[in-house]
């Protein structure tokens, strides 16, 4: 499960938009996920973690219900090699402006959008820890895209 660590916090951070929460999803979720291992016998163990991460992230939201939730941070505040102060300005901008876009999707398109771009799944992979069909999962993935550049067309953002 180590291998998939990052993978799994990167999930519970969007889905929970709170690095507190998400840490407490991650840890319970590893608990979850150490204590069933003896009785994984699926082929695809990023996905089964995933999936347990999802759940834990779910039903700590519904436990949660009618708490204000805040927007991810903006983690990525370290200028890149060479760039000049205003165009670093303008990258931590559009960096937030995107960050925010996307935690502002509904969940389900959300998590699609994150395992997909961010965490680099296949359909296949996104559909089992989803468990969701692949149409379904496309379509997801279609919606959050059009929601996203919608959203960017109307702010006129990146």
């Amino acid at each position: 499960m180590l291998p998939h660590l990052d993978a799994a916090y990167n999930l519970a951070r969007w889905l929970m938009r709170d690095r507190e929460a998400a840490e407490d999803v991650l840890q319970e979720a590893m608990v979850r996920a150490l204590t069933y291992f003896a009785s994984f016998k699926g082929v695809n163990p990023r996905a089964w973690l995933l999936q347990i991460v999802r759940r834990t992230a779910y039903g700590s939201m519904s436990l949660n219900r009618g708490m204000e939730t805040v927007p991810i941070e903006d983690d990525d505040r370290t200028p890149a090699a060479g760039d000049d102060p205003e165009a670093a300005l303008l990258r931590s901008r559009e960096c937030r402006q995107v960050r925010e876009m996307i935690a502002a999707l509904p969940v389900e398109l959300r998590e699609t959008l994150v395992l997909r771009e961010f965490e680099e799944l296949s359909y296949k992979e996104i559909a089992e820890a989803t468990q969701t069909p692949i149409g379904t999962v496309m379509s997801r993935l279609w919606r959050a895209r059009q929601l996203l550049a919608r959203t960017a067309e109307a702010e006129g953002s990146p």
